[in-house]
């Protein structure tokens, strides 16, 4: 990780503040020397600073995420039934929602982008962790505060003289004092402070882009979940449809004498559980909306956007898999991981620093006289330089316990990025194996849907002539229409494991800058 380095203020500048112009700065020799002194001490400080310097942990030299080499998937002749191959080193563009080809989905993502508050609280985290980074480093500079007091005093005069050289023992003194105090950095204490909440901010800008790749992910699967939950109502509404129809017909034939009770009800029975269906994919339909509108920012009531249907999106035929050693650089969580452990390294620094002696120089330069414009006349002016340094004797072994602790964070913290990276193999090599079983399913899917049509045309053909009964007929049904809701459903899995590969892989973003709305 790469830290900012820290802006020095020049010497001249400190000794003008503290001397001010003309015949005063003459005059303040013994400030100046502290000014001087100050500066050569805050320029020695900047090469030392104990404790572990920041060591990248090691990470898997893996050449490939499965076992076996997965080149394509096979393919099936439906919607989302194309071949998938694997570009095996290629880019994952940051817009990789665009390869599904939906312009509606696009604008979902950019409306989940600009008015998602997730991503407004990632960015303010990030400017919050920022913000104490420069907050630490002012402590690499002296802190010099101005003040003014007035008193209007009574000396005694019965039994010592007035201490003025008026002889008055009433009296208003104007006191003016320019302080200066600096705490040398001498053992990296503030350095390693500094490195710290560097690293801190660093996690908190991968964990930024990590809420933009989840937001999108988790847009895109309701967008997917959305359309499928659709064409499965439209399917339960036609098998509603034909089952009416074929209540009708059977009732008509018990009239003739063709059909019997049990069959007029057996086919209501069906009618009865295909109208059953469908409420629950309602429901689940109208949370999915729900859940679209909350992800891009709007109210549940507020939610009017046009619907995606699973035949307006298109099935990304190239899936550029990135190589397993760009993983580590890809995923915002694994790198958030990484600078965690880059803060815990340096916080070990700042439990060494705090048990080794602490320097300090302060000084004061000011006037005071009974008159406001002779505070700094010669005879009132006054300053001090005072350098003492402090060292803890004893305090019941709690800076070595906290030295302590913080080398275990330290080991906490590598071993949780070695978990995160783990992971991250183990989800990239899951969708992958997924994506292979989901072609397959489907194709399957595709021929079993077929086949229950062709099963299901002939069977009602034969009804119709008086070959078969009823109940042949329902058979068939009932399996021609389970056969096309698996068909939509292995449609949309497709497509959600798509979505998941992608951000197993990191989702394209540059590790530099959070994509932009």
């Amino acid at each position: 990780m790469i830290t900012k380095p820290v802006k020095h203020t020049s010497g001249a500048k400190i000794f003008a503040v503290l001397c001010g112009h003309g015949s005063a700065k003459r005059r303040c020799g013994g400030v100046a020397a502290l000014a001087s002194l100050t500066i050569l001490a805050f320029l020695f400080c900047q090469g030392c600073a104990v404790g572990p310097n920041y060591r990248r942990p090691e990470t898997p030299e893996a050449q490939s995420y499965t076992r076996e080499p997965l080149e394509a998937t096979v393919a099936a002749p439906v919607t989302g039934g194309e071949a998938q191959t694997y570009q095996t080193g290629a880019e994952i563009p940051a817009q990789w929602w665009e390869l599904f080809g939906s312009e509606l989905l696009n604008d979902l993502v950019r409306q989940a982008f600009t008015n998602n508050p997730t991503i407004d609280s990632a960015h303010a985290a990030l400017r919050q962790a920022r913000a104490y980074v420069s907050a630490q480093r002012a402590a690499f500079f002296p802190t010099i505060e101005a003040g003014y007091g007035v008193s209007r005093q009574s000396e005694p005069t019965g039994t010592i003289g007035p201490t003025l050289e008026s002889e008055e023992p009433i009296y208003t003194l104007h006191t003016a004092q320019l302080s200066l105090s600096y705490a040398l950095d001498i053992f990296g204490l503030n350095r390693r402070a500094v490195e710290s909440l560097l690293a801190e901010a660093e996690m908190q800008r991968f964990q930024l882009n990590a809420a933009y790749m989840t937001l999108a992910g988790n847009v895109v699967t309701a967008a997917i979940q959305e359309a499928s939950l659709r064409e499965q109502i439209k399917v339960s509404e036609d098998i509603v449809s034909a089952s009416s129809r074929m209540v009708a017909l059977v009732k008509l034939q018990a009239e003739l004498g063709f059909s019997s009770e049990i069959e007029v009800a057996a086919q209501e029975t069906e009618l009865a559980q295909a109208e059953q269906a469908i409420p629950p994919l309602r429901k689940e339909l109208e949370q999915t909306r729900n859940r679209l509108a909350v992800l891009t920012g709007r109210l549940p009531s507020e939610n009017d956007t046009a619907a995606i249907t699973l035949e307006s999106l298109r099935l990304p035929q190239e899936l550029p898999v990135g190589l397993p050693s760009r993983l580590i650089e890809q995923r915002p969580d694994v790198r958030a991981a990484e600078a965690q452990v880059h803060a815990a390294s340096a916080l070990v620094g700042v439990a060494v620093a705090n048990r080794l002696p602490q320097f300090f120089i302060t000084a004061a330069y000011g006037g005071t006289s009974t008159q406001f414009r002779r505070m700094f006349a010669d005879g009132n002016r006054f300053w001090s330089i005072t350098g003492n340094v402090a060292q803890t004797v004893f305090a019941g072994g709690a800076l070595y316990r906290l030295q302590k602790g913080a080398e275990a964070a330290l080991d906490q913290a590598t071993a949780d990025y070695r978990v995160v990276v783990l992971e991250a193999f183990r989800e990239v090599a899951d969708t992958l194996y997924a994506l292979d079983a989901d072609a397959k399913e489907l194709a399957a899917a595709s021929t079993a849907e077929k086949a229950a049509k062709r099963s299901y045309d002939l069977t009602q053909h034969q009804l119709e002539v008086g070959y078969i009964d009823t109940l042949t007929l329902l058979n068939a049904s009932q399996a021609y229409h389970q056969t096309r809701i698996a068909l939509i459903q292995s449609q949309a899995v497709r497509y959600s494991d798509t979505v998941a590969l992608f951000q197993a892989l990191g989702g394209g973003w540059e590790a530099d800058s959070a994509p932009k709305p």
